[in-house]
Formats: C-alpha cells, sequence, structure tokens
C-alpha cells in the first residue's frame, strides 16, 4: 500500500590520508576480491538493463559492499547506518529535493508545517556536500544576525562541518532555547569568514506580517505553511477595516520565500484571481496530473496589486507570483526568482520514516515551465547597488531534473503596464540609506513597488483588468 500526504513546494534541510601499500593490500583483502570482479564485469556488459538477472546482480553488488565495509571499515558500523546512508545517496542522486527521512526528520517537518519549532530559523539545503542557506526566516536568531540567502555554513562552534550530512548539521543547530551557538559562514565577494554567534529560541514562525502605508496595504509572506492562507485572508480584512474600507492597493512581498506547501500556494493565488486556471502538474504517470483554477473570487475585488520576488523566492512562492504575472493580476517587481518547478510528494513509511520524492513538474497557466529558469518580474529592480557576485539558484545545483512539457518559457506580453514603470530605476541611488529591516524606507524594492501601485491606483492603470485572452493550458 502506497501512504501519501501533502504535496510540498519547498526547498527545506575534504580531508584526505596517504595510505601505504600495507593498508592498501588490507582494503583489498577479505577473500571476494573474485567475486567484486565478477559483479563489476556483468554491470559493465549489460549497463542499465532492467532485466531481473541484472536486478539480481545489482542487489548481489550492494550486499558485497555492505559486507566489505562491516568488515574492513577503520570503526564499526551498524547496518541501520549503513542502510540510511545508501538510502540518502540513492535519493539525492535523482535531484536536489529528494531524500529519506527517519522518523525523527519525519516528525521534525510535520511539526515545521504547522508553524513552530525550535532552533535558529534557518531554511538550509544540501548542495555538494556544502550546507546553503535557502532563506534566513524573519524575526528569528538567524534573521536578526544577518545570516544572508547563498551563505554556505562552514562550521558549527569552531568545528568543520564540510561533507557532513544535511541532517547532521541540522540536529547540531538545534539545542534548548537560550543556549548559544557560534556558525562560521562564506559569502561570495566577502574575502574573509563570517563568524555570527546567536542564541537558540523556539522559532514561532510568523508567515504573515502586514502594513499599511497610507491607504496601499502591504502584505508579507514568509513561507507556505498551513496558516499561510488563512493568515493572508485575516490579515487582508485587517487592513481593510484600518483602512476604513478604503483599501487603493495592495502589495504582495513574497521575496526569500522558500516554499512550502502546494495548497497553500493554490490558496493564495485563488484569493486573488477570479477565473481561470492557477497551476497545473504534471508527473510521470499521466492520469496523477492534475490542474487548479480560480474559484470565482478575488478578496480585494480588484485592487492593483504589485508583488516583490527576489532570488530566495522558490517553488510555492514562484506558483502564486506566476499565476499573478500569466494572469496580468499584478506587477511583479523585484529580481529574477530561484526556478524551482517541481513537486515533492512526501510517501510515509510506518515506523521507518518518509521519503520526500520528487513526483511531478508544475506549469503555470500560459503552460511554461520555470524549472531552472525563474521567473523574471517585469520590472527589474535591484536590491543594492553592490554587484551581488554569484548567486545560486536552482540550475546551479547538481542532479536537477530537466525543463520539459512546457509549451512558453515567457509569460503573455503585457499590454497593461503603468507609464511609471519607465522612470523607476533598477537600483537605489548612491546615496541610498543602507538597508534595515525595522525601516521600510530604506527597502529600496519596496519602495519602489509603492510608486507603482499608487500610480495605478490613480487611474493610470487597472492591473485587474482582464487579458482579452487569458491564459491557460489544456
Amino acid at each position: 500500500m502506497t501512504f501519501r500526504t501533502g504535496l510540498l513546494l519547498g526547498c527545506a534541510f575534504l580531508a584526505g590520508i596517504a595510505a601505504g601499500p600495507q593498508i592498501a593490500h588490507l582494503s583489498l583483502s577479505g577473500g571476494n576480491s573474485l567475486t567484486s570482479n565478477a559483479l563489476a564485469a556483468s554491470l559493465a556488459k549489460d549497463g542499465d538493463s532492467d532485466s531481473p538477472a541484472e536486478n539480481f546482480r545489482l542487489l548481489s553488488l550492494f550486499g558485497h559492499v555492505l559486507e566489505q565495509v562491516k568488515a574492513n571499515y577503520v570503526d564499526q558500523v551498524s547496518n541501520r547506518e549503513l542502510i540510511i546512508n545508501a538510502l540518502n545517496g540513492m535519493l539525492s542522486g535523482l535531484d536536489p529535493h529528494s531524500s529519506y527521512m527517519t522518523e525523527k526528520q519525519y516528525a521534525d517537518l510535520q511539526t515545521r508545517t504547522k508553524g513552530e519549532f525550535g532552533g535558529l530559523g534557518l531554511e538550509v539545503q544540501a548542495d555538494d556536500s556544502h550546507i546553503r542557506v535557502v532563506s534566513p526566516i524573519d524575526d528569528t536568531p538567524a534573521a536578526k544576525a544577518g545570516i544572508k540567502t547563498g551563505d554556505y555554513i562552514v562550521a558549527i562552534d569552531g568545528k568543520n562541518i564540510d561533507g557532513l550530512p544535511l541532517d547532521e548539521a541540522v540536529q547540531r543547530m538545534r539545542g534548548k532555547p537560550d543556549t548559544k551557538i557560534t556558525l562560521t559562514l562564506i559569502r561570495e565577494k566577502t574575502p574573509k569568514p563570517i563568524i555570527v554567534t546567536m542564541t537558540r529560541a523556539v522559532i514561532h514562525i510568523q508567515v504573515i506580517k502586514s502594513a499599511l502605508y497610507d491607504s496601499t496595504g502591504y502584505i508579507r509572506v514568509s513561507e507556505f505553511n498551513e496558516e499561510t492562507t488563512p493568515g493572508l485572508e485575516a490579515a487582508y480584512r485587517k487592513l481593510k477595516a484600518d483602512a476604513h474600507g478604503h483599501l487603493t492597493g495592495l502589495v504582495l512581498d513574497l521575496r526569500s520565500d522558500p516554499g512550502g506547501l502546494l495548497n497553500q500556494a493554490i490558496g493564495v493565488s485563488a484569493d486573488f484571481i477570479r477565473n481561470g486556471e492557477i497551476v497545473s502538474t504534471r508527473a510521470r504517470h499521466a492520469q496523477e496530473s492534475q490542474r487548479w483554477d480560480a474559484h470565482g473570487t478575488d478578496i480585494t475585488d480588484g485592487l492593483p496589486m504589485v508583488v516583490l520576488i527576489n532570488g530566495g523566492s522558490a517553488s510555492a512562492s514562484e506558483i502564486v507570483a506566476g499565476a499573478l504575472q500569466d494572469h496580468q493580476r499584478a506587477v511583479l517587481v523585484g529580481e529574477k526568482s530561484f526556478g524551482k518547478g517541481s513537486v515533492q510528494t512526501i510517501l510515509p513509511i510506518p515506523g521507518d520514516g518518509a521519503l520526500r520524492l520528487t513526483t511531478a513538474r508544475y506549469y503555470t497557466p500560459s503552460g511554461r515551465s520555470i524549472q531552472g529558469l525563474g521567473i523574471v518580474p517585469d520590472v527589474t529592480v535591484r536590491e543594492t547597488r553592490e554587484d551581488p557576485g554569484y548567486s545560486i539558484r536552482e540550475a546551479d545545483l547538481s542532479h536537477i531534473i530537466k525543463n520539459q512539457g512546457g509549451n512558453t518559457a515567457k509569460p503573455p506580453a503585457r499590454v497593461d503596464m503603468p507609464p511609471i514603470v519607465s522612470s523607476i530605476p533598477n537600483e537605489p541611488p548612491a546615496n541610498w540609506p543602507a538597508f534595515d529591516m525595522t525601516k521600510p524606507t530604506t527597502d529600496f524594492q519596496l519602495q519602489q513597488g509603492l510608486k507603482i501601485v499608487r500610480a495605478m491606483a490613480t487611474g493610470q492603470h487597472t492591473a485587474a483588468a482582464t487579458p482579452a485572452n487569458p491564459p491557460r493550458h489544456d
């Protein structure tokens, strides 16, 4: 029986020694070298065949390697440890987002999607045996310490973790609240390692934040968990009440949002798109492909909208941004998104954790796949004047799945852009103050988004106008 739970979209968790001849001889001992050679020869002969005979030989090879490691490895290791390592290698070799989770890791994931967990507030991902930061979570120790998307964690409390499995690195970063931890980071364009000391805390994820700027509403979505859609709807009702019913526009901030649950991405999109397709998925087997449509409501009743995105906007946030862009329901402002166009399914294994397995690609309403490409904003606005250097995105990861099945690489041509976009600078002026998360006036991308949505509200443009041919694909 196959067990399935919610579909996920988020991105979430070299030393050498020269050996002498005697040690090299020992590594070949055990009396099974002929068996090993025979297995290797048969594998080379049969290639990638999936015949029963080939499957038997492959399983025999696995058992042989297991026995050799058990017998000859420098330290004693358990079968459980070896098998779990093998499962992790098998899945991570498929793509960067598939993995095996132990029971504890699966329980941690379930806790995380419900909105509360312990630690530092970091989304991390394995990247070619290194630990890369996907995104710090708003108002957590990691965010307050200045950790950024794309940073590499190379040491924890002064101990090198290069090559350490992701789950072990995560466990080392977790601990009792109010205990100290020091991370050593490598950041592009920064000549020396960055060392930050933080205090662990119980992380209460505030997935929704909101503010009212004059008569323009602002809603920040930090990730897509079970609280996202109801939280966004509640935030919008409050903004409308605070504006005494005279809200004139909305900025939806999806920057550095690493994604999360597919159903929440669909729910948020459906809150702003009245009719038509939101997203579709295509699996290996056609009968498992799906499509989701809007349900006939727009909670804003067509208010002008701007969506802010950047290189940390991934998966679920890209579904929302792509749907709003294809329907020309909002103007996208910021920088190109991460480019994760796949869906992961959690397959529980009762008593033994779960698999996180890539099971489908997703497509925007116009039929494009953004896998490895990302979403290009309608108005490009950089966060700072500094050269960001090499920014890690989906296309830079190992073993990514191919972009295929889409009928276009670009969104529908826009004919509804407000005239003001031609005067929006693509980077801050030289005298722009340094960004301070507590001071919205220092957020250059936000300020440009507010300019655009206010221009739309004054009648220069109507973002909610339905295109003559609403985008869709079958």
